[in-house]
């Protein structure tokens, strides 16, 4: 059974950084590619960025240059350097694998923005 779970989220003030980690278990996790949702209260959940099995990534346009997202197939973990964070970044950060027909996702990890 595949699990994902994140880590790494938490309050951070405008302008600081956070890592999320995701960490998956259960199929060969180097086919597939992951990304990094987020959800804000009262809004519809969007892609922040993915990275395929082959390496290439791409953001939504509001974290470029400021969000990386990068992944260690040996260690089967994805992560997601925010640096530059603002108030509307602040959401439930989800981590997703995708590809071949699957579509899995895990709990979610809280990131807020605030002074």
């Amino acid at each position: 059974q595949v699990q994902l779970v994140e880590s790494g989220g938490g309050l951070v003030q405008p302008g600081g950084s956070l890592r999320l980690s995701c960490a998956a278990s259960g199929n060969i996790f180097s086919i597939y590619h992951m990304s990094w949702y987020r959800q804000a209260p009262g809004k519809q959940r969007e892609l922040v960025a993915r990275i395929t099995s082959g390496g290439s990534t791409n953001y939504v346009d509001s974290v470029k240059g400021r969000f990386t997202i990068s992944r260690d197939n040996a260690k089967r973990m994805v992560y997601l350097q925010m640096n530059s964070l603002k108030p509307e970044d602040t959401a439930v950060y989800y981590c997703n694998q995708g590809g071949f027909g699957v579509d899995y996702w895990g709990q979610g990890t809280q990131v807020t923005v605030s002074s």
